[in-house]
């Protein structure tokens, strides 16, 4: 129990009881003694007075005062700092600008010895891949082991791009000033350019649609603005569009797996940054099914192979032709009894031929079925773009070969006539063991390979392109080369159904013949020299493919322009890889040699680019409901300077349009309780001694 008694500032005084009995004890003894006085001084006894003096003073003595002085010091105000480091504010001016004012405000918040300042960067958080500028909850980390009434105000040194500042029926918990120093000019100038509808996914080939606008933020010049259009790097238009208002543009997806279009608008002079000068959006390419000509020259063991890894799978219409029964061969039967379809082959070779993604000739030879012209333009479909794959047997070696027609032009092999008649197992060659179409394939990796022997091979002279597998005596197998726009592959052997029969075990034959198809028709992921990159987050996956030897580093180039280079390291034969987390947000473009790629790091549309220039108004409605102030630090001249302190104790109650008003704490922290007895040695003897010689000396009378 305790009674105040006297405070001051830094100190107070109270007075505690500390009983040597208990209250009850006290009570029952103190109402006794009070009715035993009344009583005395009723009926006039003589000393009554006195008496009861002394059964106080015996009272208050067992009840024990002690007088208690606490020792107490000023807390200091807490005003937490937050610069603002986002991406928003990293040009060189607005850099500058902030450096200066920090460096003010640091020398005017050191001249008050009671503040003290916390000084807490904010950056993008890095869990996150949409940045955004959040100084609200960088605030809140930074007093969150403050008590609010220590809280004299905080201050925000920003661009005023502020992506978190609270409604106004949301509490900042604590009651206290915001002032926000606006670095930047006023009126200033930015040009953006964002989409603003367009398809996620799109088919391989067809026209697309997509909208976009450019933006001017601030004074806008007026005029129209020259977008230039890119397509995974490759420029494929430019147009005009005018400020504000919705552009609509077309464009056809050129390939399966993920494609990014980029939209750049000019940097104008004088505006603020031309980080936000560029759109990015992904659109994920999807393959129609593919059409392939399977045209086998007579039935084999071999046809059922490529006819069931065909049609198992549905991305494939697959049309086949057989030849059944050749122009020369003569049995006398007549025409009208015959059960089979003739071969369209002027509907197949020159009507429709550039309908089909994929030919293929499997055990095919030139007898009198295709006309001599009829090659010609197969081989002018594929220097314009198709593709050709030959399954070689002994005809291929043969009188008859269609190596010997005009089709040889795009031949990567000329047979030499002679067949390779002895087992061997398929193996990789040092080429083969990088290409992606061979690499890692099931058994490869073993001596003799895990997989079952084929028996013959079309011996060929010194191919063209690249041998990525070979027979025996290391004898060409499987040649991959390219032609004119388009590409062939040779494939040396008509016995890969031995794999598909499960012969000693069998082999990958589904995975060869599938990755030599989508290699045919150009699939990305199986190209033999390739630069990709992907985001995870905010780290930077770089793959590099190659045949050839080390590639060297890669130079990435940030949107920011920032470059850097990264060592590739060898992963795999023939892959080379990299990762390195990411500081920026946005599209970086990554070089090697002569290749590059483009990849987006983070969400497209991120806040912090969607407005760069400099504003108040942000934070204008959270400074004048906690009676803040909102300036900018630079004038029209470009001297930085920071408004004056203004120390107040109370609640801040009206906004100081010069000045930042600091609310001064009253909290105090106990340093120390001294205790003084009020009845104990000698003042409480002495007040006992005389309250009882003073009842004993009136009795004496």
């Amino acid at each position: 129990m305790s009674l105040p008694c006297l405070s001051a500032w830094g100190n107070s005084m109270t007075v505690e009881f500390s009983p040597f009995l208990p209250w009850t004890v006290l009570a029952i003894m103190a109402v006794a003694a009070a009715v035993i006085s009344a009583y005395a001084i009723w009926r006039g006894v003589r000393g009554a007075w006195v008496r009861s003096l002394a059964a106080l003073a015996l009272l208050a003595a067992l009840v024990n005062p002690l007088l208690l002085q606490e020792d107490r010091d000023q807390l200091s105000t807490i005003v937490p700092v937050v610069v603002d480091r986002s991406q928003s504010q990293q040009t060189p001016e607005r850099i500058k600008m902030t450096d200066e004012a920090l460096a003010a405000l640091k020398d005017r918040l050191s001249r008050f010895p009671n503040i003290e300042a916390r000084y807490v960067d904010s950056t993008e958080p890095e869990d996150t891949d949409a940045p955004s500028t959040r100084l609200f909850s960088t605030l809140s980390t930074a007093v969150a082991d403050v008590p609010p009434a220590r809280i004299g105000g905080a201050i925000f040194l920003t661009d005023g791009e502020v992506h978190d500042v609270p409604a106004a029926n949301q509490s900042l918990g604590f009651d206290a000033p915001i002032h926000g120093l606006i670095t930047g000019k006023a009126n200033e100038f930015d040009r953006r350019i964002e989409v603003i509808r367009a398809p996620r996914f799109g088919i391989v080939g067809e026209e697309q649609q997509l909208v976009m606008r450019v933006i001017d933020d601030g004074p806008s010049p007026g005029g129209t603005a020259t977008v230039t259009a890119k397509l995974n790097g490759n420029e494929i238009a430019t147009l005009q569009a005018t400020p504000g208002q919705d552009t609509p543009f077309s464009f056809k997806v050129p390939r399966g797996g993920n494609n990014v279009l980029e939209f750049s608008v000019a940097e104008l002079p004088g505006e603020v940054t031309a980080a936000n000068n560029r759109a990015v959006h992904l659109i994920e390419g999807i393959r129609e099914n593919l059409r392939v000509l399977l045209v086998s020259g007579e039935p084999h063991s071999g046809e059922r192979a490529w006819r069931n890894l065909l049609k198992s799978d549905a991305s494939v219409d697959l049309v086949h032709f057989t030849i059944l029964r050749p122009p020369e061969k003569q049995d006398g039967t007549p025409i009208n009894e015959l059960s089979l379809i003739a071969f369209p082959t002027r509907e197949l070779f020159v009507d429709k031929i550039n309908d089909f993604d994929l030919i293929i000739f499997d055990r095919y030879q030139h007898r009198g079925v295709l006309p001599i012209l009829y090659y010609d333009y197969i081989a002018q479909y594929v220097q314009n773009g198709g593709a050709l794959l030959i399954a070689a047997g002994p005809e291929h070696a043969g009188q008859d070969s269609i190596a010997l027609t005009p089709l040889s032009t795009v031949l990567p092999a000329a047979p030499t006539g002679q067949m390779i008649e002895k087992a061997f197992y398929p193996r990789l060659s040092e080429e083969g063991r990088k290409h992606p179409v061979t690499r890692g394939l099931d058994g490869s990796g073993d001596e003799p390979p895990h997989w079952g022997r084929w028996f013959r091979s079309v011996d060929v002279e010194q191919p063209q392109g690249q041998t990525v597998m070979v027979g025996a005596d290391n004898h060409p197998l499987l040649v991959l080369n390219r032609a004119g726009q388009g590409r062939v592959a040779m494939l040396l052997s008509d016995q890969g159904w031995l794999w598909a029969r499960g012969f000693e075990g069998g082999g990958p034959h589904v995975s060869l013949y599938r990755r030599i198809a989508h290699w045919l028709m150009k699939e990305p992921a199986l190209e033999e020299e390739a630069l990709t990159a992907r985001a995870a987050g905010r780290t930077l996956e770089i793959t590099r493919q190659t045949i050839g030897g080390d590639p060297g580093n890669a130079t990435i180039r940030s949107p920011s322009g920032k470059t850097e280079t990264v060592q590739l390291s060898p992963s795999e034969p023939g892959l080379y890889r990299a990762e390195k987390r990411m500081d920026e947000i946005g599209l970086f473009e990554i070089t090697n040699g002569d290749l590059s790629t483009l990849v987006h790091v983070g969400a497209v549309d991120a806040p912090e680019f969607k407005a760069m220039i400099s504003t108040p108004d942000a934070m204008k409605p959270v400074a004048d409901r906690t009676k803040g102030l909102v300036t900018r630090v630079a004038d029209a001249r470009g001297s930085v300077t920071v408004p004056p302190i203004l120390p107040v104790r109370g609640p801040v109650r009206i906004a100081d349009d010069d000045r930042m008003t600091i609310r001064m704490t009253d909290e105090t922290v106990l340093k120390g309780i001294n205790t003084l007895p009020l009845f104990a040695g000698f003042a409480g003897v002495s007040v006992l001694l005389f309250a009882f010689a003073a009842m004993w000396w009136r009795e004496g009378r």
